[in-house]
């Protein structure tokens, strides 16, 4: 498992990287990637690319003149980049700008997996997009995994 601010090039050594995209603002959603971090531990061919910053103060100008910030986001940019799978994960509890950037972004790498739960703001938008660029979409990320990264 690598975060920010850690080198994705100096410390992803598996054949494949999963990067877990999507809700996290700030706090509000709950803590999704610990959980497929634990779930990851059990596959022996995957690094994964988890973007919530342990050290993340929540105080930093988003602005590409603010060294840290500007680093966090370029981390981020070159894991989705880097990433042979993208688990996103939309929560109803958020709104996600920066999640349906990075889906607009990458909506055919042919790498995306989305999970969309019943009440999230956009799933309408959502669904659409991932029928539009045949993206596997799920309601559920047990069915996501079960389907994508079975377990023996």
């Amino acid at each position: 498992m690598i975060k920010p601010p850690h080198s994705i090039s100096e410390n992803h050594q598996r054949k494949n990287a999963v990067f877990l995209a999507g809700s996290i603002e700030m706090g509000k959603a709950e803590d999704w990637q610990q959980k497929l971090e634990i779930y990851f531990e059990q596959l022996d061919d995957y690094t994964v690319l988890n973007p919530r910053r342990d050290d993340w103060d929540s105080s930093w100008k988003q602005s590409i003149d603010n060294p840290l910030f500007k680093e966090q986001v370029s981390w981020e940019l070159e894991g989705l980049e880097k990433a042979t799978a993208i688990i996103m994960y939309l929560s109803p509890e958020t709104k996600a700008p920066i999640s349906l950037l990075e889906l607009g972004l990458h909506a055919d790498s042919k790498k995306m997996l989305v999970c969309c739960p019943q009440g999230y703001w956009r799933k309408g938008n959502v669904e659409i997009v991932c029928e539009r660029y045949s993206i596997p979409f799920y309601e559920q990320m047990d069915q996501l995994l079960k389907h994508h990264f079975p377990i023996a």
